[in-house]
């Protein structure tokens, strides 16, 4: 791993679902040595759309590539395991409620004390110290609370519904890696760890490129639409706002406007569209309506349908964005490579890749970063501290 850009580096991960896996499996791609310490009821995305055997493909998709250990932090001689572990870490992630690793000896002021240099994260909805700290918090909360839900609705003209991307916890782990490689930084000149309070809340927030609109008072746009039916019964989103279609199209490509004279403005707009939806409609095939489009210089897209077939796109392998791996049944799978291309450093799993198996690791991991002997480890298995499927 000497040429992937954070070798040598060791994580704590007490992260579950997504919002953390998602940093710590990213964090591991890119050659971090990544324990995953789960509970003895396991995380709970094993099981979730699980096949006839094996873990799910979204617990493989998060947790490919970890080391694991099944810890239970109620048990006694479990916190101190942590905290000796902690010990010998550069960074701990958690996405526990509030409160929660303090409960069992383990929060940031336990850890910190045991390491000085440990860097931290912690991802929660509300943040640390908040007000609505102890709220539950799961990404469709968010997408709620935040109002991206409504605006959706109401962009779309559709009924509120969430939707179906974890974009909360997705962002919260990108920024969560953001905020660790500058914890890192910042270690490497004052040779001090920091805590990260990272609030779901605030990183969708952050994000959102629409924030000046709410900020402003502003509604953006009326509702529309920048899918058309297309030709062979398929779909195409063409990017840009109808004005500005009904521009290149009269202008570039010659579609004339059915607009009587005198019509007020709600009657233009909708018989300018249905005049772009015929004209749209009206190329003899897919590639002759892209080859307009392309003449045009409007950016456009295929909708394809949700299923295997999105992964057949000629980028797809060019990049090689899905790879072969093996589940903790020993099943071969597929999934998603991440997405970092180097000109000298290495990054991603390989085809060697397998998920583990709740406390597969725990005496390999225990040896190797405590040194631990085969004693200690029994009596913390006797102790119930340790678990394995």
């Amino acid at each position: 791993m000497a040429d992937f850009p954070l070798a040598g580096l060791k994580v704590l991960d007490f992260s579950r679902v997504v919002a953390g896996p998602y940093a710590t499996r990213m964090l591991s791609d890119l050659g971090a040595e990544v324990l995953k310490v789960e509970p003895p009821e396991g995380d709970v995305t094993r099981k979730l759309a699980k096949r006839e055997s094996g873990v799910s493909g979204n617990y493989l998709q998060l947790n490919i590539g970890k080391q694991n250990i099944c810890l239970d932090l109620k048990a006694e001689g479990a916190s101190e395991l942590v905290r000796k572990l902690a010990a010998e870490t550069d960074i701990v992630v958690e996405n526990f409620r509030p409160g929660i690793m303090e409960k069992f000896g383990i929060g940031w002021g336990d850890l910190s004390k045991v390491n000085p240099r440990l860097v931290m994260l912690s991802i929660s909805g509300y943040g640390q110290n908040g007000p609505e700290r102890e709220k539950a918090a799961y990404a469709p909360v968010l997408h709620a609370e935040t109002g991206l839900i409504a605006r959706q609705a109401q962009m779309s003209g559709g009924h509120p519904t969430d939707i179906q991307f974890a974009m909360a916890d997705s962002y919260s782990s990108l920024h969560g890696i953001i905020a660790i490689l500058s914890a890192l930084r910042t270690l490497d000149q004052t040779g001090e760890g920091q805590h990260i309070d990272l609030a779901m809340l605030n990183v969708l927030h952050s994000a959102d490129d629409y924030a000046h609109f709410a900020l402003d008072d502003i509604w953006p746009k009326p509702p529309e639409t920048l899918v058309w039916e297309a030709p062979e019964d398929r779909q195409i989103l063409i990017v840009g706002d109808m004005k500005w279609l009904w521009i290149m199209f009269s202008t570039k490509d010659d579609l004339q406007d059915p607009t009587p004279e005198g019509a007020d403005i709600p009657t233009k707009v909708r018989l300018r569209q249905e005049a772009m939806e015929q004209h749209i409609r009206s190329h003899k095939s897919f590639d002759a309506l892209t080859a307009t489009l392309d003449r045009l210089n409007l950016a456009w897209g295929e909708v394809h349908p949700f299923g295997p077939d999105v992964y057949d796109q000629p980028s797809i392998d060019h990049l090689g964005t899905i790879v072969d791996v093996t589940d903790d049944a020993g099943n071969a799978r597929r999934t998603v490579q991440s997405p970092y291309r180097f000109s000298k450093s290495q990054s991603g799993i390989d085809s060697n890749a397998k998920t583990a198996k709740r406390g597969e690791h725990n005496v390999t991991a225990l040896k190797n970063w405590l040194g631990m002997t085969d004693d200690e480890i029994a009596h913390l298995s006797e102790n119930k501290a340790l678990r394995s499927d």
